[in-house]
């Protein structure tokens, strides 16, 4: 038998273990995984796992428009990026006029408990003006400042930090108990 033979017919048995591979694993990852959406290749595609959120669901709100805005250190002032997060959240809101919103402000621990609550409700006040400025009926939102009481971590290093700088927009669907 000549090299070029015995190297053929190794080859051929290896594409015939991979077929057989191929058949058996291929009935298996049917019964445990959904079937996945077809991907068009576009940077819109959905994430997996979130092929069908609803638009006007909160998942379509967290997902396609972004519900956290950040600020600078001692700072209640938007900034640009944070009005182009308010931008599409208005315009999400104005579409699904049945939803109501909290807007939770947060601090980092740069500076006292109390001097933290003020800037936190700063922060929230803030999000919330602009958000009425841009036609979102202003009896739908309440502001709620939590200083650094809820931080996303307790950390020292600025680009920890900054994460704990923020507002959270929460849809509701009615007002929280008093």
């Amino acid at each position: 038998m000549s090299a070029t033979t015995g190297y053929a017919r190794r080859l051929l048995a290896v594409a015939m273990l991979l077929a057989l591979t191929a058949c058996s694993t291929t009935e298996i990852a049917s019964l445990e995984e959904p079937a996945a959406a077809p991907m068009t290749g576009q940077t819109n595609d959905p994430a997996p796992g979130f092929e069908n959120v609803g638009a006007g669901s909160e998942e379509d709100f967290i997902l396609n428009v972004g519900r956290r805005i950040y600020f600078k250190q001692d700072s209640a002032t938007l900034d640009s990026v944070a009005m182009a997060t308010l931008d599409n959240q208005a315009i999400w809101l104005n579409k699904n006029p049945t939803w109501l919103l909290k807007l939770q402000g947060f601090a980092d621990d740069s500076g006292s408990a109390s001097q933290m609550e003020a800037l936190s409700q700063k922060r929230a006040d803030a999000a919330m003006a602009y958000l009425a400025s841009k036609g979102v009926d202003a009896k739908r939102m309440w502001a709620r400042g939590y200083g650094n009481e809820r931080e996303v971590r307790d950390c020292t290093d600025r680009s920890c930090r900054v994460q704990n700088r923020r507002v959270v927009t929460n849809l509701r669907t009615q007002p929280d108990a008093v």
